[in-house]
């Protein structure tokens, strides 16, 4: 069995990521990334301090934007124009979920897709599903895609299963798996017996929010599967994927921590770059 970490991975684009950086800076040109984040979630917390280290490993600035838990509709929407409207910030990420009084629905329509560094905006969403090219691509499927094409994993023809089907992991990473050709199953919580639909897979992909769901009831031997889940248990990250109960059928697997985690976090610097 192979694991496949992912910071390797997120080594080499952070590697290309500061060399891109650098030619910016030399030529007047700073590259800034605005992290929108309202109240004092943990888990948002610990995510920003994280694409602070990400960030500055790769000479990208960042501009932190910590907003009131309860702040309106109206005012939110007056701090994300704002950020359109500064020409030194390059790219927007908004930390989500975001309290119920912002509809993310309607708040995915103000950010400018020029500056939607993580494809929350509907105009960057719909360029996926018309095969784009030049779309960015939402950082979590981006980081999976980042793995298969780091081990060299072949997808042509593949059948894939895709567990979970939201519009962050799942419909996105849809369409870039088929972009390589791929055969894609997408499936959710209530798709008629999961675990034999997964046992035909190639390669499973976990994006189900439920931590150590997938065992190797899921699992046919010699198959990868990509664990994409960040869960706690019992004070302990855990994958969607109960590891130590497929590890011995798989060919390739990845870690939790340590595998497709790194990797998200390190494409927002990619993305920020493209945007330049």
């Amino acid at each position: 069995m192979i694991e496949l970490r992912g910071k390797c991975v997120s080594d080499s684009i952070l590697s290309d990521a500061k060399k891109k950086s650098g030619e910016l800076r030399k030529k007047g040109i700073i590259p800034k990334i605005a992290l929108v984040r309202v109240g004092e979630d943990s888990s948002d917390v610990a995510y920003e301090k994280s694409i602070i280290k990400i960030m500055d490993k790769t000479d990208i600035d960042v501009k932190q934007v910590v907003l009131d838990k309860n702040i309106s509709k109206e005012d939110f929407k007056k701090e994300i124009i704002a950020l359109n409207d500064d020409d030194s910030v390059n790219g927007i990420l908004v930390f989500r979920p975001l309290p119920k009084q912002l509809d993310e629905k309607e708040i995915r329509r103000y950010i400018s897709p020029k500056k939607d560094i993580d494809c929350f905006s509907e105009i960057n969403m719909g360029r996926i599903f018309l095969s784009d090219e030049e779309v960015f691509y939402p950082c979590t499927p981006m980081g999976v895609m980042k793995i298969i094409e780091y081990y060299d994993i072949d997808l042509e023809g593949k059948n894939v299963v895709i567990v979970g089907r939201s519009l962050v992991v799942g419909k996105p990473l849809s369409m870039m798996l088929m972009d390589k050709n791929a055969t894609v199953t997408v499936c959710h919580s209530r798709t008629k017996d999961l675990p034999s639909v997964c046992k035909k897979a190639d390669i499973v992909i976990a994006a189900i929010g439920r931590g150590k769901m997938i065992d190797s009831s899921y699992i046919k031997k010699g198959s990868i599967v990509m664990d994409v889940g960040i869960n706690f248990m019992d004070g302990k990250m855990v994958g969607d994927v109960d590891y130590d109960d497929v590890k011995d059928l798989c060919s390739m697997i990845t870690p939790v921590p340590g595998g497709v985690g790194i990797v998200t976090t390190s494409c927002l610097a990619y993305n920020l770059l493209k945007m330049m």
